[in-house]
């Protein structure tokens, strides 16, 4: 007599392999359910635009701000730097032609800067990233006399040979510092703090910054709001913002450093 199966524990081949393809499914989903949530969490926690600034620890987020990568050393992004600073057809380009376009255009800033009050002729002033120092002819022609320029290269007599992440100057040298190159600082927050260190109790820094564009290819940074500037500026306070047109940037921030009583009540 053939024993026979009940037909409710017979399974054809084909109930099997949908079977198996349940339980493979099941144990992926459970196993991409750790995934999810690590992705979820940190885009939660992340802002789109955040990045680890490599002038702090490791650790700590710079939203609206992002470092640019391809630098394998300092030395590399000098000689990236260097190169935009000592190419021949730029530098021919910038003492004719651009020369007194770029003079007019500077001195209409600083002209407006002084009649606010955040410039005056007894300033001393310093052009960060100044070229060959078309903003410190600028200055001088709308009567701030004592400036100089600071670069990589230097440009007697208007520029003198510096760099913005260690500035060759004592503390609290000049009343006045303006830059259009930050979004070529490697460390954003040492070229601010240079700029704090050398600027005198109630100096005032300016700095034309792109928001709404990305920098050329010579950029080490992409700054996406001003809140990173006023996050960095820690001795100082926020005056204004405005929109410009300065040579491809479009927002002029300006920036008072506090008095040393008001730095020692925070």
């Amino acid at each position: 007599m053939k024993s026979s199966t009940p037909t409710h524990l017979k399974n054809s081949p084909r109930q099997t392999r949908r079977g198996t393809f349940k339980y493979i499914t099941l144990i992926s989903f459970l196993l991409f359910l750790p995934v999810l949530y690590l992705f979820l969490h940190v885009k939660h926690n992340l802002h789109p635009n955040a990045i680890i600034d490599h002038s702090l620890p490791h650790n700590v987020q710079v939203p609206d701000i992002r470092i640019r990568s391809g630098y394998t050393s300092y030395k590399t992004y000098l000689q990236r730097q260097l190169n935009k600073t000592l190419n021949p057809k730029l530098r021919k380009v910038r003492t004719t032609r651009d020369w007194d376009r770029k003079i007019q255009v500077f001195s209409e800033f600083f002209s407006r800067l002084k009649q606010e009050d955040l410039l005056s002729n007894n300033s001393r002033a310093l052009c960060i990233g100044a070229r060959v120092g078309q903003e410190v002819a600028a200055l001088q022609r709308v009567g701030v006399v004592d400036s100089i320029g600071m670069d990589l290269v230097p440009y007697p007599p208007l520029v003198v040979e510096g760099d913005f992440h260690n500035q060759p100057f004592e503390n609290d040298t000049f009343e006045f510092e303006f830059s259009n190159v930050f979004d070529h600082a490697l460390y954003p927050r040492k070229f601010v703090a240079e700029i704090e260190r050398t600027l005198k109790a109630g100096g005032v820094c300016v700095l034309h910054v792109a928001i709404s564009k990305r920098g050329d290819k010579y950029s080490a940074n992409d700054l996406f709001s001003v809140r990173p500037l006023v996050e960095m500026f820690r001795r100082s306070d926020l005056v204004r913002v405005r929109k410009v047109d300065g040579f491809g940037l479009d927002t002029e921030v300006v920036f008072r450093k506090r008095e040393v009583n008001a730095v020692q009540q925070l």
